[in-house]
């Protein structure tokens, strides 16, 4: 399948759906969040716009990992099971994107649209082009009002997002 791009008229290379991992719930089952993500890739690979889908999370407090149950949502939903790839091994959004370069090197590609929530996306994008991706980021759309939860998991990010603003994680420790 060719992999036209999310926006312009020519794709440049292929275009890979890297979708990052959220909670898995006891028993198995999806958090809401992870099944949006999961939902919104599906929807964005059946109508044309990337060529494979990259699953990314280890596994959390619950089994099973949150990269095969990403993959079992993709695939539930039509995605084939030759379009799907698992990142089953990171436990943070570092190690989701850089786990996931030697599968997206063997697809032969350093283009992704990274599909996580919208407040989550800033850092996402940086990470990923400080490890040589060209990126773009595609969001789901919100769940609804926004709860406390939901504005804690915002506020997170700010202090998140300028200590990888200034690179501090992508020094090598000694």
């Amino acid at each position: 399948m060719a992999s036209p791009p999310l926006s312009g008229n020519r794709p440049e290379t292929t275009v890979v759906l890297l979708v990052l991992g959220a909670a898995v719930w006891k028993g198995g089952r999806a958090s809401p969040t992870l099944k949006r993500r999961a939902l919104h890739a599906a929807h964005l690979y059946e109508t044309g716009h990337a060529s494979h889908i990259v699953g990314c999370g280890g596994v959390g407090r619950h089994p099973p990992s949150e990269a095969s149950l990403i993959g079992r949502i993709c695939r539930d939903a039509g995605v084939p099971e030759t379009a799907f790839r698992e990142e089953a091994a990171s436990t943070n959004t570092l190690e989701n994107i850089s786990f996931a370069l030697p599968i997206l090197r063997d697809i032969g590609t350093d283009r992704v649209a990274i599909v996580s929530d919208g407040y989550h996306l800033p850092r996402a994008r940086l990470i990923a082009r400080r490890l040589g991706l060209r990126c773009i980021a595609v969001p789901p759309l919100p769940p609804g009002p926004l709860t406390r939860k939901q504005l804690r998991a915002r506020l997170r990010e700010i202090p998140a997002y300028a200590w990888y603003l200034t690179g501090a994680p992508f020094r090598r420790r000694t």
